[in-house]
């Protein structure tokens, strides 16, 4: 169980959490990610870094461009930032921001609230 149950859901109340959060999100004024760009992001923020294009691409199994263009967008989001690896200049470095930071505790909270009322 996730530190915010304490119980499992349903099939059901699990579906009704997800869309209810869903929808809070498009009520609201936070930017909408795609679900690919949320997972993403949120492995970049859960995981311990240094987080790489390429070590991201290979951690979710999917190619350098899917990874490259959700980093675009969340770049433009100021969501997260990119710089070069100095010790290794063929490597690309994803940084959090506060800014990314904040987005997500404001997700966090929204879930937690929203898991109360299943």
């Amino acid at each position: 169980m996730g530190p915010f149950m304490l119980h499992p859901l349903s099939n059901g109340q699990a579906l009704r959490l997800w869309r209810d959060v869903g929808l809070a999100q498009v009520r609201n004024a936070e930017p909408d990610l795609s679900l690919r760009q949320m997972t993403i992001l949120l492995t970049i923020y859960m995981e311990p870094p240094p987080h790489t294009v390429r070590g991201l691409a290979a951690k979710l199994k999917v190619s350098k461009p899917v990874i490259t263009r959700a980093l675009d967008a969340m770049g433009k989001l100021e969501l997260v930032t990119r710089r070069r690896d100095e010790k290794d200049l063929r490597n690309v470095l994803i940084q959090r921001t506060v800014k990314g930071s904040l987005y997500l505790e404001r997700l966090a909270d929204l879930v937690s609230a929203t898991s109360k009322e299943i």
